[in-house]
């Protein structure tokens, strides 16, 4: 229970965190920088400072043992774990993601009133679905095969940063290409468009059904590490007596 309590203070926090990160970036790169909304320098500083946030949170997952700040993340290894882990993940983690992003926004708007209003939808509802459903089975796709073949913790935090703000920049126009419906409810729940069928459409059931989809492709396309070792082990008798015959 301690641990759980711990695990929930630490997406509350990393939440709160995450959406204060984005509105800071633009401060310091377009406020302080001085560079202009559609400057290609003030684009690649841009990038690069959030690569480096994404640097910065891939560590303090690590050092919070598994916090997160994005519902999808926590989703689709819950999908894949017992029954107990899945029904924490659905009634206290993403809750907790979910509060965390609200409150950040609510911080932000008092504290720099007029910064924005967050993600905005830039097409109609079907083709927004599509593009929230596209971006987010891309990176859970991705981010499942990182955790399967690669071991190296750097090398999986590179090509994850970069895989994600490639597609973030092919969403952009778009939908705000966000693959994360706790900041995107935060931004709607201060605007008071949380329950329209927009937000709920694009960046709940969109993204929600396509991490469903990749976990299941993914399954379907790689085996288990488990069904890999028993291979292993029952090929290895056979080379065996191939080499006493």
């Amino acid at each position: 229970m301690a641990g759980g309590r711990q695990l929930l203070a630490a997406d509350f926090m990393m939440s709160f965190m995450w959406v204060w990160s984005s509105v800071l970036i633009k401060i310091v790169v377009h406020t302080i920088l001085g560079y202009g909304a559609h400057d290609v320098k003030g684009e690649v500083v841009r990038y690069g400072v959030s690569l480096l946030n994404m640097f910065f949170f891939a560590f303090m997952a690590k050092i919070t043992k598994g916090g997160a700040y994005n519902p999808l993340t926590v989703l689709s290894a819950a999908i894949s774990g017992n029954f107990s882990d899945f029904l924490f993940t659905l009634g206290a983690r993403i809750p907790a993601q979910v509060v965390g992003s609200v409150y950040g926004v609510r911080l932000i708007l008092s504290t720099f009133p007029g910064i924005g209003r967050g993600p905005s939808l830039n097409v109609d509802i079907a083709k927004g679905a599509l593009t929230e459903g596209f971006l987010t089975f891309a990176i859970v796709f991705i981010s499942l095969g990182l955790a399967r073949k690669i071991t190296g913790n750097l090398m999986k935090t590179w090509i994850s940063s970069v895989s994600k703000l490639t597609l973030h920049m092919l969403g952009s126009d778009l939908t705000g290409g966000c693959m994360n419906p706790a900041s995107v409810m935060g931004w709607a729940f201060a605007n008071g468009e949380h329950i329209t069928k927009e937000h709920l459409i694009v960046y709940w059931l969109a993204p929600v059904e396509a991490t469903l989809a990749a976990v299941w492709v993914f399954g379907i396309l790689v085996r288990p590490k488990k069904d890999e070792a028993s291979t292993k082990k029952d090929e290895a008798p056979q080379s065996n007596l191939k080499k006493t015959d």
